[in-house]
């Protein structure tokens, strides 16, 4: 399973921005995709996680409401629609997946596959 996350970029304080990850090389019908982000000094944390077939989607408590994930089967592409951006969602954003749905989707360790990251820098 290979991962290509993008879309990253300069954005002002309550802006928006899109990021993609492009998957390929899985079948994905019962995969976990997922986003996490990385501060410079902080552990990674979960964003946001979806069931690649439908019907689980979760948010991490500081981007609820503002943020919303989404996929594309026919383009095997998953979405990060990033709203009301602030300072503090600074941060290098990484997709991964792992073959299954888990409660441990908040868990970084619980995914087996990631992709690069993509640099996201809000200004206040």
């Amino acid at each position: 399973v290979q991962l290509q996350a993008y879309g990253g970029g300069l954005v002002q304080a309550g802006g928006f921005l899109r990021l993609s990850c492009a998957a390929s090389g899985g079948t994905f019908s019962n995969y976990a995709l997922a986003w996490f982000r990385q501060a410079p000094g902080k552990e990674r944390e979960v964003v946001a996680a979806l069931r690649w077939n439908g019907g689980r989607y979760a948010y991490a408590d500081s981007v609820k409401g503002r943020f919303t994930i989404s996929r594309d089967s026919a383009k095997k592409t998953m979405y990060l629609q990033m709203n009301s951006l602030n300072p503090e969602d600074t941060s290098v954003y990484y997709c991964a997946a792992r073959i299954t749905w888990t409660t441990n989707w908040r868990t970084a360790s619980e995914y087996d596959y990631w992709g690069q990251g993509t640099l996201v820098t809000v200004s206040s």
